[in-house]
């Protein structure tokens, strides 16, 4: 039987740069875990592509997922819903392979109540300044909204507490720099290893 795989989970603020950060990760060779792809309410930006990026569904659709237990986690953000399919995490865990989540933070800590043997990453900006000019750059969103998504980061920002690490997305190269060597070090930690070594032990004895 397989050894269960590990639980990466990254997140932080709206438009912190989770996603790009993510992506930057994903594209450098000698990644071994699978991404966990998120299903949202909302509606896709510009270049993103269903089942790659989100699962594009309904708020009707979403709701049956939640009524029926299918959901890791899920949370209500700015008018629209965002949560994590529970069987594929599940499944690709039990395979023994590790399985990277890009999620909001109040997504992170219900994730958090149900695999605390997780590592969990929080993504933070240099400042709330340059929070607010990086929602404006986007250019995804009304001000309107970019006003609640800055309200909300003060909140958000506060639970960084509940998190294992804290990695700063002042250039995304150092980011990702320091995201793969938690997951490295995590990978080394006694009780990760331990079970192989038991194992080994008791084959020794046969």
């Amino acid at each position: 039987m397989s050894k269960r795989g590990m639980l990466i989970v990254l997140s932080g603020p709206s438009g912190v740069g989770k996603g790009t950060v993510r992506k930057a990760l994903f594209s450098q060779p000698g990644n071994d875990f699978q991404y966990s792809v998120s299903m949202t309410t909302r509606q896709p930006r510009p270049g993103e592509v269903n089942g790659k990026d989100y699962f594009f569904v309904s708020k009707e659709e979403f709701e049956q997922h939640i009524r029926e237990g299918q959901m890791l986690e899920y949370a209500k953000y700015v008018d629209n819903y965002y949560g994590t399919p529970l069987k594929y995490i599940n499944d690709t865990l039990d395979e023994g392979k590790d399985v990277f989540l890009e999620i909001e933070v109040n997504g992170a800590m219900q994730v958090r109540s149900k695999c605390p043997d997780g590592v969990f990453i929080f993504l933070t900006p240099p400042d709330l300044m340059e929070l607010r000019q990086r929602l404006i750059h986007r250019g995804t969103d009304s001000m309107e909204v970019i006003n609640k998504r800055i309200h909300k980061a003060f909140g958000e920002i506060q639970m960084m507490q509940n998190y294992d690490y804290a990695v700063v997305n002042d250039q995304v190269d150092n980011a990702v720099t320091k995201i793969k060597d938690i997951i490295r070090s995590e990978r080394l930690r006694v009780p990760r290893v331990m079970p192989d070594y038991l194992e080994m032990l008791g084959d020794s004895e046969k």
